[in-house]
């Protein structure tokens, strides 16, 4: 065999060298998505911790929760933090799917400039496990800083941007797009834009909702609905929901104007 041949041969090629049309195992630490169908789609089978996992949206469309929410409930007994959620946390429909709302903590501020600070210094935090940020406006280094305090701290860590964000580079290890789908009903379209391994071929069509909520909804039928409305904070709050506030044990304490307690 010539020299030629031998470099373009797979034999003996060490397991460690990532051939780019394979897809990727996983360098580090992963956690299961908790949809079978997305795990085997992911390079290690699950969301890398110490790394960023980039959601992009269309504009409008809020299923971070569907596409999260098994992973959060799963991620420990430690905080898991919002910075920057679009619309209240309901905590007694999180708790149902196993997202104990003593674990909540939301930190409501609007500025870019705010996000990305209380997002980084969660991050540091020793009691946090997860975090889940709503970006809009942000810069490629700035989403490099998120990666390396994520990745230094092993945290895991979620970012939610606007799909218009997919022309923009990003350091996230994985890039995914989400939105209802809009050929097979009740169902969650899923593309993945970037991760370690060839293209996906095709978008994966996740079950929409969690099989218990499915059967809760087909077994009510009582024509009464009492909704509980959720006060909005005043900007900059740092809420605990589900238990008392300000018991984070974090050596970057959020005590900043933009984020008092």
């Amino acid at each position: 065999m010539s020299a030629t041949a031998q470099l373009l041969s797979r034999t003996g090629v060490h397991p460690d060298v990532w051939q780019a049309d394979t897809l990727a195992g996983a360098p580090a630490r992963v956690l299961a998505t908790g949809d079978a169908l997305l795990d085997a789609q992911l390079p290690g089978g699950g969301w890398p911790l110490g790394a960023l996992n980039e959601i992009l949206q269309p504009v409008g469309v809020h299923s971070e929760w569907r596409l999260l929410l098994p992973a959060l409930a799963r991620s420990g007994t430690g905080t898991v933090v919002l910075v920057g959620a679009p619309h209240p946390p309901f905590s007694p429909a999180l708790g149902a799917q196993g997202l104990a709302p003593k674990r909540l903590l939301w930190v409501s501020v609007s500025l870019g400039a705010q996000r990305l600070w209380a997002t980084e210094q969660a991050l540091r935090c020793a009691d946090v496990d997860a975090v889940l940020a709503w970006l809009v406006q942000v810069r490629p280094e700035q989403l490099r800083r998120l990666q390396m305090a994520a990745a230094e701290f092993d945290k895991l860590l979620f970012v939610v941007r606007p799909e218009q964000a997919q022309a923009e580079s990003s350091p996230a290890a994985l890039r995914l797009w989400s939105a209802p789908s809009e050929q097979q009903g009740d169902t969650l379209e899923v593309r993945a834009l970037k991760r370690r391994g060839p293209p996906m071929s095709e978008s994966l069509h996740l079950t929409a909702r969690p099989a218990r909520l499915s059967r809760l909804l087909a077994a009510s039928m009582t024509p009464t609905l009492v909704a509980t409305r959720t006060a909005l904070p005043p900007e900059g709050a740092v809420v605990a929901l589900g238990r008392p506030g300000g018991d984070l044990e974090c050596p970057y304490a959020l005590d900043r104007p933009s984020a008092r307690v």
